[in-house]
């Protein structure tokens, strides 16, 4: 439809808002993420395993050191084992783990005596530590008594011989040691 003639309406063209006046659009969706519950569950795997693995090597090293520790808390124990190294084992380096500063020749002596003999009579002694008693000396020393006694079978008989050893241990930096070995007659 047409304006009247004569009527002051014009034609303008259809006018537009300013775009700083438009509603804002709406905005489309963000992508939907897939669930991560796979990277979650490993991640949590990973972690448990990394701590279980620190925590074994962390316990199997501390049983290893107290496995491989040689026992030098007492007097009577630290001169047990000496003797069992030197004379059951015959290890001088493990021997040494136990004495104040090397070997004790007295000690090293009769086990040289004990092999000749063993070779001597063909027979393989037996040694047994016994009677072992401590009498403290000083709040770092001591004096341990100990008999040892050496067995074997020899041409069909059991045989046995005792000796009493006497040791002088020290307390050197909370470890006990053995320094000295005489034969008590």
């Amino acid at each position: 439809m047409q304006p009247p003639a004569g009527s002051q309406v014009s034609r303008v063209p259809a006018q537009r808002t300013p775009s700083d006046q438009l509603a804002p659009p709406v905005p489309l969706p963000a992508p939907v993420r897939p669930p991560r519950r796979l990277r979650t569950v490993l991640t949590v795997v990973a972690g448990v395993l990394a701590l279980l693995c620190v925590g074994g090597g962390v316990t199997g090293y501390l049983l290893y050191d107290r496995a491989t520790t040689p026992d030098r808390s007492a007097p009577d124990v630290v001169v047990v084992s000496y003797l069992q190294a030197v004379l059951v084992a015959r290890d001088d380096n493990r021997a040494k783990l136990y004495t104040c500063g090397g070997s004790l020749p007295s000690i090293d002596e009769f086990r040289n005596q004990m092999v000749y003999r063993e070779r001597q009579l063909d027979a393989v002694f037996s040694i047994n530590i016994e009677d072992v008693q401590v009498t403290m000396t000083g709040r770092s020393s001591a004096v341990v008594r100990a008999v040892v006694r050496r067995s074997a079978t020899i041409d069909g008989v059991q045989q046995s011989l005792a000796d009493t050893w006497r040791f002088a241990v020290a307390d050197q930096e909370e470890s006990w040691r053995v320094c000295t070995g005489e034969r008590v007659q």
